[in-house]
């Protein structure tokens, strides 16, 4: 399809096609080139173009203005009121209508507007005592939740001291075993009728076993007693 280019006077522009230079409203002294032609030629010389071309008016001619018909101004009544009062009146009464309903609407937003101002302080008062009623459970619930934690150290306390008074007792009764088997074991060693060597020896070997059982017993307990009392001072 042809297309068409356009020459204002001082640049080019286009390519455009037949209706898009229509619509460019180009005129018989518009430059116009396409391909094919060897120079730049005036729209109007273009046959094709004529029927695209903008039809430009005369210049207008000087012509007589005809003279206006004086026209009698004729003077209306309303209601029997000169025109120019009735609409003043009218005017002042749409201005009182409008003020009596401008302060109506005012005197309902203020309304409104204090309604909602004693709604907003009820839900208000309503939230404190929710939360008044919320932080007194909260500090009853800690209250309750600090007995039991005390009811529980004590207990804990309680049963940690039962088991250390157990093992005081328990080691009082290993070390009256432990002292006497020392005392057996100094009376095995002088002790020499009745018994051969190797009776002694055994004697003594069964001995000392046990000393050393009940030295293990007492030394377990004992670490056994560090670790509660070490244990008693964490619970608060």
């Amino acid at each position: 399809m042809k297309t068409y280019y356009i020459h204002n006077g001082t640049e080019n522009s286009g390519p455009f096609f037949l209706d898009e230079l229509k619509a460019k409203k180009i005129t018989k002294t518009t430059l116009i080139w396409f391909e094919g032609m060897d120079e730049w030629k005036y729209a109007g010389d273009i046959p094709e173009l004529k029927i695209i071309l903008a039809v430009v008016p005369p210049p207008l001619k000087n012509i007589t203005a005809l003279p206006i018909e004086n026209k009698k101004v004729v003077s209306l009544t309303i209601l029997g009121l000169d025109k120019s009062i009735f609409f003043l009146a009218c005017g002042i009464l749409a201005l009182i209508i409008g003020t009596l309903i401008f302060n109506t609407y005012q005197e309902n937003r203020s309304l409104e507007f204090e309604q909602k101002n004693h709604q907003t302080e009820f839900q208000n008062q309503q939230i404190e005592l929710q939360q008044k009623q919320t932080d007194e459970e909260k500090i009853q619930l800690a209250i309750q939740e600090k007995i039991e934690s005390d009811r529980l150290s004590k207990e804990k306390k309680d049963s940690i001291n039962y088991r250390i008074l157990e093992i005081k007792k328990i080691i009082f009764v290993n070390n009256a075993n432990l002292e006497e088997d020392q005392n057996k074991l100094i009376d095995a060693k002088d002790f020499k009728l009745l018994r051969t060597e190797i009776e002694r020896e055994e004697q003594i070997n069964l001995i000392e076993d046990d000393i050393i059982h009940w030295q293990n017993e007492i030394k377990q307990l004992k670490n056994e007693a560090d670790r509660l009392y070490l244990k008693i001072e964490t619970i608060h």
